[in-house]
Formats: structure tokens, C-alpha cells, sequence
């Protein structure tokens, strides 16, 4: 979502998606949202809209791409990659 844009959520169908859960069964939706501050709202504003519904939502991880110097990574970045980490 982007309201400076004029992307509401009209715009991105959540109704429908709501109604698909609800109609379909829907066990998990996998959320893929720019890591930026209008994915993080429209992934909130997702996790909002599905209320008490018994679905799985969950979100691709994020972190640092291979190649990547680390004194190029940004914050968020970093603290994604951390929060996503897994043991080896």
C-alpha cells in the first residue's frame, strides 16, 4: 500500500483475498512484500484483514544475498538476515 501513490488496498484486491480464504479454505498465505516501509504496512494490513481465521501467514525470508560485502548491507537488512537465520 502507498497512499502518497494511490495505492489503497481497494487497489490490491485484499477483499478478494479475504474472500478466497474464507471460500477456498485457505491454510497458509506466504506473504511476498517489498522490504520497505509500504510492504511492511500492506503486510500488516493483511495480518489485520484476516482477524481470527484460522490461516497460516507467513512471510518469504529476507537477508543478505550471496556476494554480498556485509559493510554494504544496511540496518534493516542486517536485522532481517538475524531474525531469519538458521542453524548450520
Amino acid at each position: 500500500m502507498s497512499p502518497i501513490d494511490g495505492i489503497d488496498p481497494d487497489k490490491l484486491h485484499i477483499a478478494e483475498l479475504v474472500k478466497r480464504v474464507d471460500d477456498d479454505k485457505v491454510t497458509e498465505i506466504i506473504l511476498a512484500t517489498n522490504a520497505s516501509v509500504e510492504g511492511e504496512s500492506t503486510a500488516l494490513y493483511i495480518q489485520q484483514q484476516m482477524g481470527d481465521r484460522k490461516v497460516k501467514i507467513t512471510r518469504l525470508a529476507r537477508g543478505l544475498p550471496i556476494g554480498v560485502d556485509l559493510e554494504y548491507a544496511d540496518q534493516i537488512t542486517l536485522g532481517r538476515a538475524l531474525e531469519g537465520r538458521t542453524v548450520v
